[in-house]
């Protein structure tokens, strides 16, 4: 597998790989897997549609991982992708994804990915996903999707980051929830100049005892415009949190909708949405320290996204 210098740096902001991983990976770049391989527990096969691939994950694998990242160089390229994850009985593992774009070019380059999770019982999976433009074009849209189904006893934990660079990205995450399953999933977006993110959240509490905890943290600077909203369905003697955190600095837009329904005199259903500005006394004491107050500022956001 051959890796231009381009290719490299993105691999290693968005997957944090330095280098071929161990283990099961599959690396997609311009809209072609240049690198698989599959574990002794871990298999990954081109779908039937030949538009993406499964992941198949044996029951009980314990403390594996697998590597998906996508990288797009190809100027005016619109990549799409779909992947199916079946996580067998009884595993423990960890999922590294993300998409990262190099767009020099004239034209718009685009990648729309669709995931899909069924989660067996007694799993434990954590899901990593980053995503990042750069280069000298103004246009890169990444619009992911994420339908995830947690098994009995099962707990999905989700971390995903927008972490500059994207013009515009629409992002959807469904889940259902059976019995004892725990969902939770931390967002942090950051957008600028005249970038667009929305993002929406479902999460259909179906199972007794079932329970989720949805935080999105947020840095809106410039001209920058976004849209959260996430609903809570609790159908079952169930708990569900859903909480959204936003920075808003000069023109920037933010719309915060953060819903809850209970079909269940048991459901416990708590919504939240705080958006301000950085507080003038945090800016005072770093400058007092001997940071100008971009350089205050830009500490501020860093700690905010951590």
């Amino acid at each position: 597998m051959e890796l231009e210098k381009i290719d490299k740096d993105l691999l290693t902001i968005v997957a944090d790989l330095h280098q071929v991983p161990q283990g099961a990976y599959n690396i997609r770049k311009n809209g072609k897997s240049i690198g698989r391989s599959s574990s002794a527990n871990i298999t990954i096969e081109t779908n039937a549609e030949n538009s993406g691939i499964n992941i198949i994950i044996a029951p009980n694998t314990i403390n594996e991982s697998v590597h998906i990242p996508v990288i797009l160089s190809e100027s005016g390229l619109h990549d799409m992708v779909k992947n199916d994850f079946f996580v067998g009985d009884n595993s423990t593992v960890t999922i590294v994804a993300g998409c990262g774009i190099h767009n020099d070019g004239k034209l718009a380059s685009a990648h729309n990915g669709i995931h899909r999770f069924f989660i067996g019982k007694n799993c434990n999976v954590t899901y990593i996903e980053k995503h990042y433009g750069e280069g000298t074009n103004d246009y890169k849209e990444m619009n992911p999707e994420t339908v995830v189904e947690v098994g009995e006893n099962s707990f999905f934990k989700m971390e995903t980051t927008q972490i500059g660079g994207i013009t515009n990205t629409t992002r959807l995450t469904s889940a259902i929830l059976k019995d004892n399953s725990k969902l939770d999933i931390n967002e942090k977006i950051l957008t600028e100049f005249e970038q667009k993110a929305s993002t929406k959240f479902v999460c259909e509490l179906e199972g007794n005892k079932s329970s989720a905890h949805i935080v999105s943290r947020a840095v809106a600077k410039n001209d920058s415009v976004q849209h959260f909203k996430s609903i809570l369905n609790g159908k079952n003697d169930c708990y569900g949190h859903t909480e959204c955190d936003c920075i808003i600095m000069d023109n920037a837009n933010v719309y915060a909708d953060p819903e809850v329904n209970a079909f269940n005199t048991d459901a416990s259903l708590i919504h939240e949405a705080a958006i301000g500005k950085i507080a003038g006394e945090q800016i005072i004491k770093l400058m007092t320290l001997g940071l100008t107050e971009a350089e205050a500022q830009e500490k501020i956001v860093k700690g905010f996204l951590r």
